[in-house]
């Protein structure tokens, strides 16, 4: 049994529902109320100490911090290794791609959103913090050319974590129009990605709960 908990909400959970779902695998969802502090119960920190989400349990292993979760679900499930080859050079393709989502692409977003959402006192953008986010799509634009994926010119793992992320950035409004290459990367992702759809909601379910307010100052 696969325990999972989670919001449908934040992108890295959805990264997770998505890779999932290619694989075949079910979940047991466990839905985690950040706002309501059940991430701080004790039952769920004995679980995870750093009390974050998504969290994944499988048959008594816990495992936190998303592309570890992918990583670990592949690892395991992914039999044949279409999504994550055995070939080293390979996987240090992919590795790239998820660590520049984790600290370039996903990193840019919290930079310039989070402080406007999050914080207790919130703050205006800051027009330095967005033109990290041009310069982290710039990049992604870049690596994309002459690739119909985000790594190996096949699906990856990659492209489920990055597919999170850029759809978060467009329900936030954020224009990627004038990078022509993640824009055709994204409108294939979104047909040959499993659970698309449950991603998408997800996306407008976190504008519902917070983007109301930023976008509306728009």
């Amino acid at each position: 049994m696969l325990d999972f908990y989670y919001m449908l909400y934040s992108a890295p959970c959805r990264s997770i529902l998505m890779t999932a779902r290619a694989l075949g695998l079910e979940l047991n969802k466990k839905q985690v109320d950040l706002d309501a502090g059940e991430h701080l119960k004790p039952e769920f920190v004995k679980i995870n100490p750093q009390h974050t989400i998504p969290t994944l349990v499988d048959d008594g292993f816990a495992i936190w911090e998303s592309r570890a979760i992918l990583i670990y679900l592949a690892e395991k499930y992914d039999k044949d290794g279409s999504l994550y080859p055995k070939d080293p050079q390979q996987r240090a393709v992919i590795n790239q791609r998820l660590f520049f989502d984790l600290s370039t692409l996903y990193q840019s977003y919290v930079y310039f959103y989070y402080p406007q959402l999050f914080e207790d006192v919130k703050k205006p953008a800051d027009p330095e913090n967005l033109k990290k986010i041009d310069d982290a799509f710039a990049m992604f634009n870049t690596l994309l050319k002459g690739q119909q994926y985000a790594a190996l010119n096949k699906l990856t793992l990659a492209d489920f974590a990055l597919l999170a992320t850029v759809s978060t950035f467009e329900i936030s409004e954020y224009d990627f129009g004038k990078y022509p290459e993640v824009v055709r990367w994204y409108e294939n992702a979104k047909k040959v990605i499993p659970g698309w759809e449950e991603n998408w909601e997800g996306c407008e379910y976190y504008k519902k709960l917070y983007l109301g307010a930023i976008l509306n100052k728009q």
